[in-house]
């Protein structure tokens, strides 16, 4: 009794420590094609996927504090990370094994050619997918290529 105590709270929580999926809610325009083809991409990739359409998108940018450089067409929240833009779902789950400390957050600033969701034939252009700290610092967290 005692041991399933302490696990309920895990097991609803959906802890990737007992193998379920990520959740990830999406916040974004109700009439953008690319954040849906996004979404199918982290579902592809085993995230579990709560999308929220909205005009008033831009809210969880500022709640979150994304910095306005690197805003983009929609916003993903996991496990308290704000995840904005098309980065890769294998990137937010380097985040989410790694937990990096003073981070805030993941940016693919712009809409880049070949990123999850912006597929166009065989074209691919190089970009940074961009780690964001608390105080709205940017690093190059990895880069594709």
């Amino acid at each position: 009794m005692f041991r399933f105590a302490i696990l309920l709270p895990a097991l609803l929580a959906g802890s990737s420590a007992f193998g379920a999926s990520p959740e990830i809610t999406v916040t974004k325009s109700p009439t953008c094609g690319c954040c849906s083809k996004w979404e199918d991409h982290l579902k592809a990739n085993g995230f579990r996927v709560k999308s929220v359409s909205t005009t008033a998108f831009e809210k969880i940018k500022d709640e979150k504090k994304v910095p306005a450089p690197v805003r983009s067409c929609h916003t993903g929240v996991v496990a308290g990370y704000f995840v904005e833009g098309h980065v890769p779902a294998k990137v937010i789950q380097r985040l989410l094994k790694e937990r990096p400390k003073n981070t805030a957050g993941l940016a693919v600033p712009g809409m880049p050619i070949g990123s999850p969701g912006m597929e166009t034939g065989d074209r691919k252009d190089a970009y940074d997918v961009l780690r964001i700290d608390s105080k709205g610092h940017t690093t190059v967290y990895e880069a594709m290529r």
